[in-house]
């Protein structure tokens, strides 16, 4: 990527995080709700079939690692949005690269994911929760999640861009809370029917939370849950980042 394309990039961030000035409550809310899922879990309605240990160990790293799925659909509203309003059209009538708009749009997104992240590992602390492993091993911890979460973010724009409007962004929701509590964010496949633990096992969100939930624990991660939570959201950016300048690329042609 040469200068102007960064320059661009940092352009269209700043947009972003402009309307964060003029849009608090949304702001407020983006970090109210997660930590507000995680009390909830915890103390409301419960969880943890097959959990041995403190329950609280179990739930924070998986509900870090839900939180970070759920982005995809409020970057397909700010995408459809912008669509609709005709803001993106203007910028691709500007002299800026086309990569810059979408580059923006996710730098924004990840600054705010690493906002919930500390909201939520706060909360987490303070129910009892605690990083056995070490700051090197938190910070792989949390460099899994942001990676996880910028994988989730590409499929949100490429899946905005063709939608094209903020209604088709239900459908989307539709299929997200299913895949995102169809892991083991709070109950371990052991202690589900076998075809269903089977499934389980193969969500990439499985993968990242069971690595986060090692590494803090003080251990190793398993070389088979790391290596999957990397590969896994590599493998899905190589797809859609690819797929969404591509998409931007053609719009209005």
């Amino acid at each position: 990527m040469n200068t102007y394309a960064l320059t661009d990039s940092w352009t269209m961030t700043r947009r972003e995080l402009a309307h964060w000035a003029r849009q608090p409550v949304q702001v407020v809310v983006n970090l109210v709700f997660p930590v507000m899922l995680m009390l909830m879990f915890g103390y409301l309605i419960g969880g943890g079939r097959g959990v041995s240990g403190p329950y609280v160990d179990y739930l924070v790293p998986g509900m870090l690692a839900l939180t970070m799925a759920f982005g995809l659909e409020g970057t397909m509203i700010a995408v459809t949005q912008d669509m609709n309003k005709g803001v993106i059209d203007r910028f691709r009538s500007m002299p800026m690269t086309d990569a810059a708009v979408l580059v923006g749009r996710s730098a924004a997104d990840m600054l705010q994911s690493a906002l919930v992240l500390a909201a939520l590992t706060g909360v987490g602390h303070a129910i009892g929760w605690r990083v056995h492993g070490g700051l090197a091993n938190f910070g792989a911890a949390v460099g899994l999640l942001l990676l996880f979460r910028f994988a989730m973010l590409w499929i949100g724009i490429h899946l905005g861009l063709l939608a094209g409007r903020p209604e088709m962004v239900q459908a989307v929701q539709i299929l997200v809370w299913p895949i995102g509590f169809l892991s083991n964010v709070l109950a371990t496949p052991d202690s589900m029917p076998g075809w269903l633990g089977t499934i389980v096992e193969w969500n990439p969100l499985s993968h990242t939370a069971t690595a986060v939930r090692e590494l803090c624990a003080g251990g190793t991660a398993d070389s088979g849950h790391l290596w999957a939570a990397v590969a896994w959201p590599v493998g899905l950016l190589a797809v859609f980042f690819p797929l969404a300048v591509r998409r931007f690329g053609r719009l209005s042609k």
